[in-house]
């Protein structure tokens, strides 16, 4: 099973993102039969930082990177360049030029930084085996190089899992690549399951924010209730309404594990908490702080 990874940049108005961000996720796991880890944060030896990767797509044939990015307004055919690394991108309403860092450099690079991370983690994969491709779902978005994978090839994608990604898209066979071994494929999920992610808030909606849980804030009480929930501990919690006008919510979590990917429902914990109670949170590469009300959010998934 040869591996393959892409980097996908998206591109959207940023009204739709969180809808979006949904979407991208769902429809990959549905056209390959893959798993989805959302918000990597690699490790980059050289610089002592973390490489952002918003998705990560494992099936066995391919693994598929994956970053959102937005881009307000509407770009018409001819007005995207490539000059000196990076996209000039005008604006058909505004008349506005925005310069961007050319989202192939920028992939490679998550490649090669995530090709390394592997290695360190003991899963060497042969050289080749790393490609990036930008695909642009925004039917606005037109005449690129390349690289680059329009809309029409993205919508025309159908259900088809255990398929070659990349063969799919441009015609390619395998090449004679040697298929993977089912023990490699399993270390390199586990590898991206319990890599270094940003923490992942659930609204209510459909809506997800990544980013970086805090702590809780509210009363004494339900401060104290909420104590066992750190992420040296805890992976995910769910929130559950249980009483009849919502003033008392239900809070589910889960021990963390790297022994096994799920958790039985005998492993579940629960406490009861007021629905006033607050969740803060800072936004994924950003200094400002979310406040929310547990009555707001689905679930919250914690990285270690």
């Amino acid at each position: 099973m040869c591996i393959e990874i892409f980097c996908f940049f998206i591109f959207v108005n940023i009204a739709f993102f969180c809808c979006l961000f949904v979407y991208t996720v769902f429809r990959f796991e549905k056209l390959y039969g893959g798993k989805v880890y959302v918000g990597l944060r690699i490790p980059d030896a050289d610089t002592g930082s973390r490489q952002n990767v918003d998705m990560a797509l494992v099936t066995e044939g391919d693994a598929v990177v994956i970053s959102v990015k937005n881009l307000s307004g509407t770009v018409s055919s001819g007005i995207v360049s490539l000059k000196s690394g990076s996209w000039n991108c005008e604006s058909g309403n505004k008349h506005q030029t925005e310069r961007l860092p050319d989202p192939v450099m920028e992939t490679k690079k998550q490649a090669s930084i995530l090709e390394s991370y592997l290695e360190q983690r003991g899963v060497a994969l042969p050289e080749g085996y790393f490609s990036c491709k930008v695909v642009l779902p925004n039917p606005n978005l037109r005449d690129f190089p390349f690289d680059v994978i329009t809309y029409n090839q993205w919508v025309q994608q159908k259900p088809e899992p255990n398929s070659m990604f990349s063969g799919r898209l441009n015609g390619a066979s395998r090449g004679g690549k040697k298929e993977m071994p089912e023990s490699l494929h399993q270390k390199l999920n586990f590898i991206l399951r319990t890599a270094p992610m940003w923490d992942r808030l659930e609204l209510e909606g459909n809506k997800y924010v990544l980013g970086e849980f805090l702590e809780f804030k509210g009363e004494l009480a339900d401060i104290w209730a909420l104590k066992n929930i750190k992420r040296s501990k805890v992976s995910h919690l769910i929130i559950k309404n249980i009483s009849l006008f919502g003033s008392t919510l239900q809070v589910l979590y889960s021990p963390r594990d790297y022994r096994s990917e799920g958790t039985s429902d005998s492993e579940w914990k629960k406490v009861t908490v007021r629905s006033s109670t607050e969740v803060f949170f800072r936004l994924e590469n950003s200094t400002k702080v979310r406040k929310s009300k547990l009555s707001s959010i689905i679930s919250l998934s914690l990285t270690a």
